[in-house]
Formats: C-alpha cells, structure tokens, sequence
C-alpha cells in the first residue's frame, strides 16, 4: 500500500552559467506507484567532478555519458547535478516508510523517486557518513580495476576522498605496504587515521607493484609512473573534464613495459560485470563504510540554504577540502 503526500515546493540547487549557482523552487508532485517521497537530511558535494560541472568544463563528447542519475538540465548548463544524498522516506511505499536511505540525486530538499533507487542504510552506519556512498563506490570498482593482491606495495597518488578510501580499502588486504602520496605535508595524520603509510612526492618509494593515480593534477600522473615497478600497473583514476594532459610516456616506460589503465565508476569493472550490478555495489559500498575512522574525510557540515554563496570556497582545492557536506533544514 502506498502513502500519497500532497503537492509541495521543493527548493533545488542548480548550476546556471560558468561559476553560477542558485537555489530554484519546483513543484513536487504526491508519489505515484512504485515511488518514495524523500526528506533530504544530509548530502556532499563531489569536489573534482562539481567543479568541472560549475565551470562549464563537460566536455560536449561525455553530456550523455556524464548524466548524473534523476539530473534534470542538460550540458553545460542550466543542470541540477549532484549525487550523494541521505534522506528519510515520508511518502510512498508504505513498507519503507520512516526509513533512512541514500540515494544518487542531485542536491534537493524534498523529491519523490522510485523506491528501487533508495537504499536503505545498514543499522550500523550514520546518516552524516553514508553521503560518503558515491565515493566509496568509486573506489570499490576502481580497486577491482586494479586487482590488488596479498603483499603487494601499493601507492595512491592523490590523497583527496577517492584516493584515500582507495588506500583504506587497500590497506585492508593482509601484507599489503599502502602509502598514500600527496604534496601536502597535513595528509599524513589522515593516513596514520585510515591505517597507511604517508610520503611526499619526493621521498615515496618506488619499485610498485600497483599505483593507483587520484590526484587529478598531470604532476601527480608523472609521480604515478615513476612509482611504478617493473611491468606494474598505473590506474588512472583522475577525471580532468576538457583539460589536455601531458604525460610522461617516455624514458622507462616502455622498456618497464608499464601499463596504464583507466578507470570509472559508470560501469562496473570487467572482473565483476557478470555477477554484480550497480545496486548491489552501491549497497556494497554502504556496507564499507562502516568505520569510524572514515568520518575523518568530512569537512563540518554547511546548511543547504548557504550553497550558492559558498560554492566558490567549497570547490576551491587549494583549501584541501575532503568531502564538503552539507545539512538540509
């Protein structure tokens, strides 16, 4: 049996122009068969890929592949784009009623979708960490990607929230040596939190036999290559929007015959394609999250209202933002 909710205005983030926010009011119809209304609680802002978003820098090749799932808009703009956001269930589907969920939509307040696409949270996982579900899942096909194994020396290039968790989630596989390897020197207490080593770019070790590049800067790309050993693998994890990269395929790396190998989150990895499909790794992805120490990749919360002012300083990376999240009212 569904519960139906009456007409209400919900309010919506959108990205206007180049650099442009604002906050837009839409009518939100009672949940038809099949839907949930959700109350947004909490939410995050995906640093990397918002700012190339905000900027215009969606390459028109990627508009389609780039859709974020219940976006509405089209490239480059106007687009209501986002997709990390916790919420408690107020409509709909009576059996899922009062229950907390996460669910890859853009940053609203109020918004009704089908109940297949809310996941509800484990019973051991805060609200406040599950907006990290997105990132986790990123990080859970990029390490299948990668192919990690027991002992191996590891390195994640790029200590922002998708390199960390790819290190946490390395560093979790018996005998494995992980560093994570940023320029800034504040990354090493969030290491030592996750449970790995930490290096400059400059002291890293090399001789890898897997990198893991995340830092989304070509400097770090060229750190990657030299870290990596013998015949290793390179994972490109950066996304740079229309931005040309320069690197360094030269010198050793074809005599080191070293791989470089992309990686990205809209299918899943080859190795797991048969058996899972995107909600069992999002449920997945949940259940990693499990761990206190990971609340560390959450900067202080910020009201949704507050949004369109605060953007420029939230997608700012000389800050060194981790995770920006965000409360609704």
């Amino acid at each position: 049996m569904a519960i139906s909710r009456p007409e209400q205005v919900a309010q919506a983030l959108w990205y206007g122009g180049p650099g442009q926010a604002d906050i837009r009011q839409e009518a939100v119809a009672p949940p038809g068969a099949g839907e949930v209304r959700v109350r947004a609680l909490f939410g995050a802002i995906s640093r990397g890929t918002e700012a190339l978003v905000l900027a215009g820098r969606v390459p028109e090749s990627e508009f389609e592949r780039m859709r974020a799932p219940f976006m509405a808009g089209n490239f480059p703009f106007p687009v209501k784009y986002g997709y990390a956001t916790v919420g408690r269930i107020e409509g709909g589907t009576e059996a899922l009623l009062g229950r907390t969920v996460f669910t890859l939509h853009p940053h609203q307040n109020v918004f009704n979708i089908p109940a297949s696409a809310a996941v509800v949270l484990p019973q051991n996982l805060p609200p406040q960490r599950a907006v990290l579900a997105a990132n986790m899942e990123t990080a859970l096909n990029a390490v299948w990607d990668a192919a990690p194994g027991p002992a191996d020396r590891i390195a994640i290039v790029g200590a922002g929230v998708v390199g960390s968790l790819v290190a946490y989630l390395c560093g979790r596989i018996p005998g494995t040596e992980v560093t994570l390897v940023d320029i800034n020197p504040a990354r090493a207490e969030l290491a030592q939190t996750l449970g790995v080593s930490f290096a400059m770019p400059e002291t890293a070790t090399g001789d890898c036999d897997l990198v893991v590049h995340a830092s989304g800067h070509a400097a770090g790309l060229g750190t990657a290559l030299a870290l990596a050993g013998e015949e290793a693998t390179v994972l490109e994890l950066s996304w740079y929007g229309d931005a040309s990269v320069a690197a360094l395929l030269g010198g050793g790396f074809h005599s080191r015959r070293l791989r470089l190998v992309s990686s990205q989150v809209g299918r899943i990895a080859p190795s797991h394609r048969p058996r899972w499909t995107h909600g069992r790794r999002l449920a997945a992805a949940l259940a990693l999250l499990a761990d206190a120490r990971l609340d560390a990749l959450l900067a202080p919360a910020i009201p949704f209202q507050d949004l369109p002012r605060l953007l420029p300083h939230v997608l700012d990376a000389s800050r060194g933002v981790l995770c920006q999240s965000i409360t609704y009212p």
